[in-house]
């Protein structure tokens, strides 16, 4: 619309009064817009029943004026006459109402009025009770200080050591490798050793700890408990497996005992805790060997044909555990477990060397270790590893048999690098004068070196090798009669005595 529509009641005649609205032209024959009137409350109605809603103000005191009798009244504006659509008496004026399109501006209206009165049934209550408040909080203050006292103690935050160096019992702890020294901390408290993680942490001054398992004592200082930590004699199951040594020990001509790795495996297991031995000794470890099933001791698949050609004999896992360092074997674990662990381990340490994937020998991945178990006995420098490699090839594949005094060795009583009388004799399997081809089983555990070189070794036509000197000079040859000339250098160094 385009301009202001007065009320026309029903029973009210037209304002003859009212001038027309086109222009200043002349009256018009016009229909006007007829709009029935419904009776709602006025505006100020409205906002005096809101207001009544609201808590009762203090009035704001307004000063009044002095008066005077002679003073003018205010001009006031010409009072228009009434029309009958705004008054229902003759002398009292009537707010306008509201018209029927406003119905809008009502509904909001009202919905303030309710709000105002605390009756909107969309708004949850927002009083609460002072005590309720109050309880609450004491509640959570509660449960955050005794959460917080226990995280505090937890993860080092408090202080507090215990004051005793001799403790209250054994306890073997196990650190995971590359562990903080904060870690280091939390296990030692969880473990009862210390009182908190960060005495240990202060205790430790930032020096460098090992992970792996720790025969300790619970209740100690934590300077006490640093000092057993960087005290080899309190390490217990780590295990350093040398490259070239056997499963059983052997005696040397020279007196010397090497330990073999059954040995070597119950040394690093072996611990009293409170009185009680615990670890696996060697029977425990033979015995394991021989009956458990292959599947128990972790056994590769591409080395299951051969030790299944071997039941009850514990050679059959010969080689398999590969040369290396284990942190933490576990001296509470039975001998056919820790077995499976190393096995397993082993196998993805010769994986990782390319046992699988980068053999360009012609062999199958067994015979690989076993051809290579053969090198690793047979030099003392690792630089003579590719060409012997070499030879062992160059033999097998003529058919002609190794000859080589390590397999010899292999089931002698004592090994003697100058193979001579009746070992050259022993009818074993693994005597490779006796026999064409490779040994069933490695004679030996296996670096990275000498299997690399077993996989990938360079051309030549050497069929040969003998060491000539203490210093483990390595001479190659192609002939016979080269090799014996090569020897008489190794009897007139006085290396070797036997043939001379």
């Amino acid at each position: 619309m385009t301009g202001q529509v007065d009320r026309v009641d029903d029973d009210a005649e037209p304002s003859q009064a009212e001038p027309s609205r086109a222009g200043g032209a002349a009256e018009q024959a016009a229909t006007p817009n007829i709009v029935r009137h419904v009776d709602r409350a006025t505006t100020e109605e409205i906002a005096d029943e809101q207001a009544e809603a609201l808590p009762e103000q203090q009035p704001q005191a307004t000063p009044e004026l002095p008066e005077h009798e002679d003073q003018p009244a205010p001009e006031s504006e010409p009072v228009k006459p009434a029309s009958p659509a705004t008054t229902d008496s003759d002398d009292i004026p009537l707010a306008p109402k509201v018209p029927v399109w406003h119905s809008d501006l009502v509904e909001q209206l009202e919905a303030g009025r309710a709000v105002a009165s605390g009756t909107d049934p969309d708004r949850m209550p927002q009083r609460r009770s002072r005590r309720g408040w109050i309880a609450a909080a004491v509640v959570g203050l509660v449960a955050v200080l005794g959460g917080g006292y226990l995280a505090a103690d937890r993860f080092g935050l408090l202080a507090s050591d215990y004051s005793d160096t001799a403790g209250s019992a054994d306890v073997l702890v196990t650190i995971p490798d590359n562990s903080t020294l904060t870690r280091f901390g939390e296990i030692l408290t969880d473990n009862g050793v210390v009182s908190s993680s960060k005495a240990f942490i202060r205790a430790a001054d930032g020096q460098p700890l090992s992970g792996g398992i720790y025969k300790l004592r619970k209740g100690v200082s934590a300077a006490t408990a640093v000092g057993m930590m960087t005290d080899s004699t309190h390490r217990v199951g780590r295990l350093v497996v040398p490259e070239g040594v056997q499963l059983e020990s052997k005696r040397g001509v020279d007196g010397k005992t090497i330990p073999g790795v059954f040995s070597l495996i119950a040394d690093a297991t072996a611990a009293t805790v409170n009185g009680q031995q615990v670890g696996v000794s060697v029977a425990d470890l033979e015995s394991a060997a021989k009956s458990a099933a292959p599947d128990a001791l972790g056994v590769p698949t591409w080395a299951r044909e051969a030790v299944d050609k071997l039941p009850g004999d514990y050679r059959r896992i010969e080689g398999l555990i590969a040369p290396g360092t284990w942190e933490a074997v576990d001296p509470q674990a039975g001998a056919a477990d820790i077995l499976k662990k190393l096995i397993t381990d082993s196998a993805q340490r010769y994986e990782s060397w390319g046992l699988l994937t980068n053999n360009r020998s012609g062999l199958q991945p067994y015979e690989v270790l076993v051809a290579a178990s053969v090198a690793e006995r047979e030099v003392r420098d690792t630089a003579d590893l590719p060409k012997v490699a070499r030879v062992i090839l160059n033999r097998l594949a003529k058919k002609q048999r190794l000859e080589m005094d390590s397999t010899t060795n292999y089931t002698a009583a004592e090994t003697n690098i100058d193979v001579h009388g009746d070992n050259y004799k022993a009818n074993t399997r693994w005597n490779t004068y006796r026999v064409t081809g490779l040994p069933p089983t490695p004679i030996a555990t296996v670096g990275e070196l000498a299997l690399k070189a077993m996989l990938d070794p360079p051309q030549g036509d050497w069929l040969y090798f003998i060491t000539v000197d203490k210093q483990g000079t390595t001479k190659f040859s192609a002939t016979f009669q080269e090799h014996l000339r090569n020897r008489k250098i190794a009897c007139a160094n006085k290396f070797l005595k036997t043939g001379c």
